[in-house]
Formats: structure tokens, C-alpha cells, sequence
């Protein structure tokens, strides 16, 4: 009879023992905007749709044009809690008057080269024209350098 005792019991705790729960590492605070699962050649953002009740039309009008599509409630199950259930995206992923949209990675990669190129065609031309008053005689300095530091002093 002792044996048979020994062998449930052992079977018991391995039963009981089974289950584990982890508890995370450390807490932080929620995200404000939930993020979806990342796509591949996908990039998300929130677009304004309005401020404070007031409609914003121009702002997700403009967003639409420049390539941007709303995200439907569908298409991102581990967002479904925040569809909303009506006005003109209705299914779609709305927070906060912020609707969740998606653009293909290159029309990012090319806005940002076209921001880029615009932003250096700008110092171009202040370089130009500072430099278009130049005298021989008493140069003008003109050196274009930036730096970014992090701290408070130098490292020992």
C-alpha cells in the first residue's frame, strides 16, 4: 500500500506543478497610442482627425493625398478593441481623434529624400548669397558645422 501512495502523490505534484506563472521583469507605464504588430514594407502613424471635438479635414485630407491609408480594424486584430463604430472610418482604428494609417516604406524613404534635397537646396542658397558679398579684401567666414552632445562635461 506504501507504494502505491508514493506513486500518486508523485504524480499529483507533477500535475499540480505544471502550470507556472512568470511575472514581468520590472512595471512601465501603458503606451499612450498603441502600435500595431509591425508589417513588413509597412510604416504606421496616427493622423489627426480632430482636436478637442473640432473636425480636422484638411490635416487627414492632405495625409490621404500624400499616401496614406486607414488602417482597417480587420487587418489588425491585436488593435480591434479601438474600431470605431461610426462616422466616415467606420472599422477602421481610431484613438483619441487619431486615426491609425499605413504607407508603403518607400513613399517614406522618398518623401524623406525629397525633404532632404529641399533642405540643401535652402542652405545652398543662403550660402550663395552670403557668399555673393564677399570681399578679398575682408572674407567672410562661413563654416556649416553642427554637433550633437549628450552629458554634462567631459569624460574623465
Amino acid at each position: 500500500m506504501a507504494e502505491s501512495k508514493s506513486q500518486n502523490r508523485l504524480d499529483r505534484e507533477l500535475d499540480a506543478r505544471s502550470v507556472t506563472f512568470e511575472r514581468p521583469q520590472s512595471w512601465r507605464p501603458p503606451d499612450v497610442l498603441p502600435m500595431p504588430n509591425p508589417r513588413p514594407g509597412w510604416a504606421h502613424r496616427y493622423i489627426r482627425l480632430r482636436t478637442l471635438d473640432k473636425a480636422d479635414p484638411s490635416n487627414i485630407s492632405s495625409r490621404l493625398r500624400e499616401g496614406y491609408e486607414p488602417c482597417k480594424a480587420e487587418d489588425y486584430p491585436e488593435l480591434m478593441v479601438h474600431a470605431t463604430t461610426e462616422g466616415p472610418f467606420r472599422g477602421c482604428i481610431e484613438n483619441g481623434g487619431l486615426l491609425l494609417c499605413r504607407i508603403p516604406e518607400e513613399f517614406v524613404k522618398q518623401r524623406s529624400d525629397y525633404y532632404a534635397q529641399q533642405s540643401k537646396a535652402q542652405i545652398e542658397s543662403v550660402d550663395n548669397n552670403f557668399l555673393r558679398e564677399n570681399n578679398p579684401v575682408m572674407p567672410l567666414f562661413s563654416e556649416r558645422k553642427s554637433s550633437v552632445s549628450f552629458g554634462s562635461g567631459p569624460k574623465p
